[in-house]
């Protein structure tokens, strides 16, 4: 994510003027919200937030914990038996 400088707001004055952090989010399209001087929280269009979460794929199944179960005991099966006596 790339931060413009434009965008930077201090925590005191996203308290005190929320509408103005909320309006450079409708028109930048995010706001960072610094702490100390330090970029603490992210202030995100929620549309470009969904769009975002869709577009990026899905990396690994969901797996069940029995077939994860199963999986390792039979790679390992030797290894166990082994174990249990």
């Amino acid at each position: 994510m790339q931060i413009n400088i434009e965008n930077l707001v201090s925590i005191s004055e996203a308290n005190q003027n929320f509408s103005k952090v909320a309006r450079m989010v409708d028109t930048n399209g995010t706001a960072v919200i610094l702490k100390n001087n330090t970029p603490k929280y992210v202030l995100v269009d929620y549309q470009s937030l969904i769009k975002e979460e869709q577009a990026t794929p899905t990396v690994v199944e969901q797996s069940t914990l029995d077939e994860v179960a199963t999986s390792v005991l039979s790679r390992h099966l030797d290894a166990f038996k082994e174990l249990a006596k």
